[in-house]
């Protein structure tokens, strides 16, 4: 770990870089039979949600270990996420996950899940580093409307584990959270590792065992330029392909017939429970059917993850819009998603914040 160290290991990126509260104005068709699109078409369908920027590890590929938090007073409230929410459900909204930072740190979490499970929504998720959850928990999640979990897990071995969560949380914590979340029926359980060349790509035939295993989706996701250090260099990329190749030395594989907004490409076993899964964000980008919108914890809107064009909405919860003014907000800022993230075009500028910022 300690090359890697040197490579990733850095400080955080400034508080905030919000550009003004007001974005361009979208024409009338950016909203389609009340249906929310971007200027390239595309439907707006699912809602990435952070509702704190804390988190209790410190991974080596996304935070600095003395990462400066958000003051809490600048963070959404319980009703405000509630609202904006509600106004996201309304201009056609289908799909929530919960991000973090670590959700599970949010106190008012359950408050949450009770209020959204209410809604309608076809799916609600949540995205955790597994550190914390106990059977009760993923119980009680379940009756509240809860869908799915999705768990991060970067290695199987327990002392490279502390290494890149910088973090003395056990292997076996995690481990045992990603069973109980099955069992209780959040299914399915997705496991996703950031595969790093020279951290832990020698694993990645092992994550595939341990899908199978524990019969759980386990998506091995492309290093991506979203760390603290500023240091990613593509050098460190394990490409999908790449990964493919090692696993079916020892597995066969079917490719799954995956839907058209799909973030992984999916693979089952020719025998045997469990999938596996690629994020190509590096080598294979998926962003001309990407449906995404993110809200990070403070209100700020970024439409998409490698962009630093972002707004934010806190100022007019705060200051008596009206949902129509909201939903007026959520449809001009959308409108301004770019087309792709030119991650493998010259002059493609990184974002500044991190994934833990943004929200996973």
């Amino acid at each position: 770990m300690q090359v890697f160290e040197c490579i990733i290991y850095g400080l955080d990126v400034p508080l905030s870089i919000l550009n003004t509260n007001t974005p361009p104005v979208a024409p009338a068709d950016a909203l389609q039979h009340g249906k929310l699109f971007d200027s390239h078409g595309r439907q707006i369908r699912d809602l990435r949600l952070s509702v704190t920027d804390r988190c209790n590890f410190r991974c080596v590929y996304c935070m600095a270990p003395d990462v400066k938090y958000i003051p809490k007073m600048q963070l959404l409230t319980l009703d405000e996420y509630i609202r904006v929410i509600q106004i996201a459900l309304s201009l056609g909204i289908e799909k929530l996950r919960i991000t973090g930072g670590e959700p599970t740190l949010y106190p008012h979490l359950d408050e949450l899940l009770k209020e959204v499970g209410k809604m309608g929504l076809k799916d609600i998720a949540l995205t955790t580093n597994g550190s914390r959850i106990r059977g009760q928990w993923a119980q009680r999640w379940k009756s509240l409307g809860l869908n799915r979990v999705t768990v991060s897990l970067d290695t199987l071995n327990p002392q490279r584990k502390d290494a890149i969560t910088r973090s003395q949380t056990s292997l076996q914590t995690v481990i045992n959270s990603i069973d109980a979340l099955r069992d209780a029926g959040l299914t399915p359980v997705k496991v996703n590792a950031v595969i790093m060349r020279g951290v832990n790509d020698d694993e990645v035939v092992a994550f595939a065992d341990f899908a199978k295993e524990h019969e759980v989706d386990m998506r091995m996701i492309e290093f991506m330029p979203l760390d603290a250090g500023k240091r990613w260099e593509r050098r460190h990329v394990v490409s999908a392909h790449e990964m493919l190749e090692q696993i079916k030395t020892k597995h066969d594989v079917i490719r799954e017939n995956d839907s058209i907004t799909s973030t992984s490409m999916n693979y089952r076993f020719k025998e045997g429970n469990g999938r596996i899964g690629f994020i190509a964000s590096v080598t294979q980008a998926f962003c001309g059917a990407c449906d995404r919108m993110r809200i990070m914890a403070d209100g700020t809107l970024r439409p998409c993850l490698f962009s630093d064009e972002e707004w934010n909405i806190r100022s007019l919860l705060r200051s008596g819009a009206s949902d129509d003014a909201l939903r007026t907000f959520l449809i001009n800022t959308m409108w301004q998603k770019s087309d792709g993230h030119q991650m493998n075009q010259e002059g493609f500028q990184r974002p500044q914040k991190t994934m833990s910022r943004i929200g996973g």
